[in-house]
This record gives structure tokens, sequence and C-alpha cells, in this order.
């Protein structure tokens, strides 16, 4: 959890991110660049109707600390000027850098690179949606799968100048009906590396203590239970999965 200061001390609007489809500002608490999403502006929507999103990014938040692999930003609730709301630690990308891209689907990377999708782009061309093959973005998958991410396009992945990896906009996760929709699919039927085996492991055993006690202030108790759900499924086929039921794979747009 933050640091007491993060949570009390005077939280600052400098900007507002207005391409954010609910109200997204910027701000500092302090010396630390955060952004800050209040409850109040979120619109309501039809297939998340318990709870708020921003309870969704703190719990996206909480599994991630617990798998170990940080790839949530520190992430917490507190009060801001509209309100209660989720608050999350600033990161500077490195603009150099992208781990999801569209290419000529004739110029698609042979080594480093997993092809999830081709299609045409608004001229006709043929173009094919790619994602690093990296240790990161692996566990970013995984993540995704037990959160039961609906959201994950290439902008919410944030590549960083020492080669991580971090996940943002979380809002959309842990509906306890299967909603999964990423551009992270290259790894369909790869077998779970023994470190990604254990991180599940670890979100399994936290959800009988500290971990669930802290996710039943933010979910249900049919969210909490369907993503222990999800955990023991994917640990039990130890594998990445394919896409299934009737929705759509990927998020509108990729980006």
């Amino acid at each position: 959890m933050p640091a007491p200061d993060l949570v009390t001390a005077e939280l600052t609007l400098t900007g507002r991110i207005t391409t954010a489809s609910n109200a997204t500002f910027l701000g500092s608490i302090g010396d630390a660049a955060v952004v800050y999403k209040p409850i109040a502006g979120e619109q309501p929507l039809w297939d998340f109707p318990d709870g708020c999103l921003a309870h969704r990014e703190v719990a996206a938040y909480l599994v991630s600390e617990a798998l170990g692999w940080n790839i949530v930003p520190r992430t917490w609730l507190r009060d801001g000027p509209f309100g209660e709301g989720m608050v999350q630690l600033w990161q500077e990308t490195d603009p150099e850098q992208t781990a999801v891209d569209l290419v000529p689907a004739d110029d698609v990377p042979e080594t480093g690179w997993k092809q999830v999708l081709e299609g045409e782009d608004q001229n006709g061309r043929a173009v094919a949606l790619i994602h690093e093959d990296t240790p990161a973005l692996r566990r970013m998958a995984v993540f995704d799968v037990l959160v039961n991410n609906a959201d994950r396009k290439g902008d919410h992945i944030l590549a960083m100048g020492d080669g991580h990896r971090f996940g943002v906009d979380h809002g959309l996760t842990c509906h306890s009906d299967h909603k999964l929709r990423t551009v992270l699919w290259g790894w369909i039927g790869e077998a779970l590396s023994t470190e990604e085996l254990a991180g599940i492991d670890c979100v399994l055993s936290g959800l009988e203590g500290e971990l669930g006690r802290n996710l039943a202030k933010l979910l249900t108790a049919e969210e909490i239970a369907s993503l222990a759900a999800r955990c023991a499924r994917l640990r039990r086929a130890g594998k990445f999965p394919a896409p299934s039921g009737d929705m759509p794979a990927v998020p509108w747009p990729l980006f």
C-alpha cells in the first residue's frame, strides 16, 4: 500500500487527459506525478454494473503485487479535488520503444515478435498486429487472464527505458463473466514457465489471506470467487489459453 503522505498530502491537478472516456486528470502529490480518476467522473457501464471502475483498478494493482511482477504502477484510493478516486503513479515512457505495433503484413520480424492477427488499414493495405516476445509481456498476458481484462489495448502497455513494461487502465477487469479482450494473444498453447506458475500460486495463496481480505473491500464475493477459479483453471492447464466464447477476442480500437 502507498506511503501515508501519498494518501493524505494535497493532490494538486495539473492537467486533464481529454482522450479518456472517463474523467482523468494529471496531478501531483509533492514531487510525485500522478494520474487521478475520480469515481464521480465515471460513466455508467451496463456490462460492469457492480462497484466502480476505480475499485477495479486498485484490485488489479493488488493482484499485480501478489504476483510480484510489478505490472501495474502503484495504485490506491484517496480523496481528491473531485472526491474519492483512483490515484496511480505516473510513468515516463521511452518514445523510442514500442511493445505492440501495426506493421505491413509482409514486414513482420522473423524473431523477437509474435503476430496476433492480420487485416487491412484504412487504405486497404494488408497489416499485421504484432507484439514483443518477451518475458515482461508474457507475464502481463498471464496477469490479464487472471484479472479477466476486457480492455488490453496496445496503448495500455507502457514501454519503459529500462525494458520494463507497465500495464495501465484496468477499470474493466475482475468481472465474474468471461470478458478477456487483449492484443496479447501471441503465446496461445505455449506452456507456462516455472516463474509464471509460481506467480499464480502466490495469488491463490493470497486469496486465502491478506489479498482476499483487501479485495473484499473492492469486489463482490462472486467476482473474487471467479478470480480464484480463473487462477486454478490456468494453473491446471499450464499453458496460455486461446480465445473462447462469442465475444470479440481483441478490444476495439486496438490502440
